[in-house]
């Protein structure tokens, strides 16, 4: 069963040319989270990938080289999508974390390059030692 969110996009203006979701879909069995954007294109995303993604301090440090690897969030999952705005919304995940704002253009971005970040962030816990079901 999915949880649908519509998103009015004609409201407001973050950034003029910026694509902008018209529709998410939370699919919680299956941990995906599915967003049309105004320009045609839709985007897949594990709730693990958003996580490891997350655009907080947490994750992300306050610059370059602060980032934490994040690991064990293989079964995280998203509890509640908190629309921030116009231009953004918090994902609130079972494991307590829910800082960083998902706005339109990093989800964006992150659904454009999904596969090579995937791919970056399983070698990251291949070299740090960690295991993960996806990795050799």
């Amino acid at each position: 069963m999915a949880d649908s969110k519509k998103i009015d996009s004609k409201k407001g203006d973050p950034k003029k040319g910026d694509p902008r979701p018209t529709n998410i879909n939370l699919h919680q069995k299956s941990r995906i989270l599915e967003i049309d954007f105004d320009d045609g294109k839709q985007f897949k995303y594990s709730t693990e990938f958003l996580r490891v993604h997350s655009p907080s301090a947490e994750v992300r440090g306050h610059g370059p080289g602060e980032e934490t690897l994040q690991i064990g969030k293989t079964d995280v999952n998203i509890n509640a999508i908190e629309p921030v705005g116009v231009y953004a919304v918090k994902l609130v995940f079972d494991d307590n974390h829910d800082s960083g704002l998902y706005t339109w253009s990093y989800l964006y971005e992150l659904g454009a390059n999904y596969e090579a970040k995937w791919q970056n962030y399983l070698q990251r816990l291949k070299a740090a030692g960690h295991k993960h079901a996806e990795l050799n």
